[in-house]
C-alpha cells in the first residue's frame, strides 16, 4: 500500500493527527507519523520529536527549555526536512500531509518544499486563507484552510480533517498508479508575460515541432522563481528566457520581482540559454495607489484594476543592461542574447504607449558594452512579437542544444 507521512506537533495537535491518521488508514494507505513538536514526548509517533531535533543537530529538551521559541521552530524545521527527505529516498513516503497553526505550518511547509514536484503534498493550516507564498514557495503544495483554529476535533474540524484524509489518500493512490501518456522529450523552460505572449507561443510551437516539450512560466515573480528552481533540479535541457521583466522589477522595486538570483540558475547549470528583453521596459505595480511616490510623475499605464505598469527611464535601462550582462557573463554554458530593436513588448512598438527609442537604445548599449565577447549577440529590426524574431529565438536554442548534445562529455 502507498505510504502517507503525517507531520505535526503532537504536543498541541495530537488529537487532530490521530484522527487524520485513522482516516488515512481507513482509506487504504499505510501511515508514518512524524512529530515536530518541541515539547512532545508522544510515544505514538513513528519518528519522535527527539529524532527530529537530532536530525538538525539539536537536543529537543534544550530547544524546549529555551526562552526564545524562534530558533526552536527553525531547528525543528531543519530536522523535519531532513527526516522527510530521508523517508522519501528510502521509498517510505509516497504522499505527505500536515496539520498546523502558524509555527507548525512553517515547519511542515519547509519539509514539503524539499520534496520533488509530483509528490502529493497537502497542508491543513490556519494560514491558508492569507498570503501563502512563504509556505508554498515554488513547490506544488496544496493548502486547505482549517476555518476554525486547530484546537481539537469538533463537529466542523472533523469534516475538514476527513476531507483532508480523503484528499491525500486519493492523491497518493493516484500518484502511485501514475503512468505518463506523453512521450519523453527534452524539456525547455520559457518565460512569458501577457505582452510577449505571441512571441513565446510562436517559439513554443516551433520547438515542439522539433521534438521538445516547452514549459512556460508566467513572469510574475513566483513564475520566475519556479523556473529557476526547476532549472536547478536538473530537469531542464535549455532555457528560452524571452521575458526578463522580473529583473526590471528587482531594480525598480516592482511587484513582480523574482528576487536577486533571477537569470542565475541556467548560468550555473551550464545549459544552453537564449535570452531576450521581453517586457524589460516595464516596471509592474499593483493598483495606482500602490505606485511609490517617487514614480507618481512617470509614464504609467493602467493594465487592469490590479496592475499598473510603468515605463522605465534611460537611466534605469542602463542599469538593467549592465545587470543583465553581469549575470550572463557568469554563464558556464552557451548563451545567445537576441535583441528586437523594433519593440520589447506589445506596449513599446512604434505608436504604442511605452514607445521610447532613447530608453531602448540606452538598454541595448549598456548590455552590448558590458557583455563578454563569448556571449553571442543577435540584433533584429523587428519587435519581439514578430514571427520571424520568435522563430529565430527558437532556432538559436535548438542549434545550441544540438551542438551541446553532440559534444563529448
Amino acid at each position: 500500500m502507498p505510504v502517507v507521512v503525517l507531520v505535526g506537533t503532537l504536543d498541541t495537535k495530537g488529537a487532530e493527527l490521530r484522527y487524520l491518521r485513522d482516516r488515512v488508514r481507513g482509506a487504504g494507505c499505510e501511515t508514518l507519523v512524524v512529530d515536530c513538536g518541541v515539547r512532545s514526548e508522544d510515544a505514538e509517533a513513528d519518528v519522535s520529536a527527539d529524532e527530529v531535533a537530532a536530525a538538525a543537530g539539536e537536543s529537543r529538551a534544550a530547544l524546549a527549555s529555551a526562552a526564545d521559541r524562534g530558533p526552536a521552530v527553525m531547528a525543528m524545521a531543519r530536522g523535519t526536512t531532513e527526516i522527510v527527505k530521508r523517508l522519501h529516498a528510502e521509498g517510505r513516503l509516497d504522499g505527505i500531509v500536515g496539520v498546523g497553526g502558524s509555527g507548525g505550518t512553517s515547519i511542515i511547509a519547509s519539509a514539503m518544499q524539499a520534496l520533488p514536484v509530483g509528490v502529493p503534498k497537502l497542508l491543513v493550516s490556519t494560514m491558508a486563507s492569507g498570503d501563502t507564498r512563504p509556505y508554498v514557495g515554488t513547490s506544488d503544495i496544496a493548502m486547505l484552510y482549517s476555518v476554525v483554529d486547530i484546537a481539537g476535533v469538533n463537529q466542523l474540524s472533523e469534516r475538514i480533517l476527513a476531507n483532508a484524509a480523503g484528499a491525500i489518500a486519493g492523491m497518493t493512490a493516484a500518484a502511485a498508479d501514475f503512468r505518463s501518456t506523453l512521450p519523453e522529450r527534452p524539456l525547455v523552460a520559457a518565460s512569458m508575460y501577457g505582452v510577449t505572449t505571441p512571441s513565446v507561443e510562436t517559439a513554443r510551437a516551433w520547438l515542439e515541432a522539433h521534438g521538445y516539450e516547452v514549459l512556460v512560466f508566467h513572469a510574475t515573480g513566483s513564475g520566475g522563481r519556479a523556473m529557476e528552481q526547476l532549472i536547478r533540479s536538473g530537469l531542464i535541457s535549455g532555457v528560452l528566457d524571452v521575458t526578463t521583466s522580473e529583473l526590471t522589477d528587482e531594480i525598480v522595486g516592482g511587484a513582480f520581482s523574482a528576487g536577486p538570483h533571477r537569470l542565475e540558475a541556467a548560468a550555473a547549470a551550464g545549459i544552453p540559454q537564449v535570452v531576450s528583453l521581453g517586457a524589460a521596459e516595464i516596471g509592474t505595480f499593483g493598483p495606482p495607489d500602490s505606485v511609490p511616490e517617487r514614480y507618481r510623475d512617470r509614464l504609467l499605464y493602467r493594465h487592469n484594476e490590479s496592475i499598473t505598469l510603468m515605463r522605465i527611464s534611460a537611466t534605469e535601462a542602463t542599469q538593467l543592461g549592465t545587470e543583465l550582462a553581469r549575470k550572463l557573463n557568469a554563464a558556464t554554458g552557451p548563451v545567445t542574447v537576441c535583441i528586437p530593436t523594433g519593440g520589447l513588448s506589445a506596449l513599446s512598438v512604434p505608436g504604442a504607449v511605452f514607445h521610447d527609442p532613447e530608453a531602448d537604445a540606452a538598454l541595448f548599449e549598456a548590455l552590448e558594452t558590458a557583455l563578454e565577447a563569448r556571449v553571442q549577440v543577435v540584433s533584429m529590426e523587428t519587435d519581439i512579437n514578430d514571427r520571424s524574431f520568435a522563430t529565430e529565438l527558437a532556432r538559436r536554442l535548438h542549434d545550441s542544444l544540438t551542438t551541446a548534445a553532440s559534444e563529448p562529455v
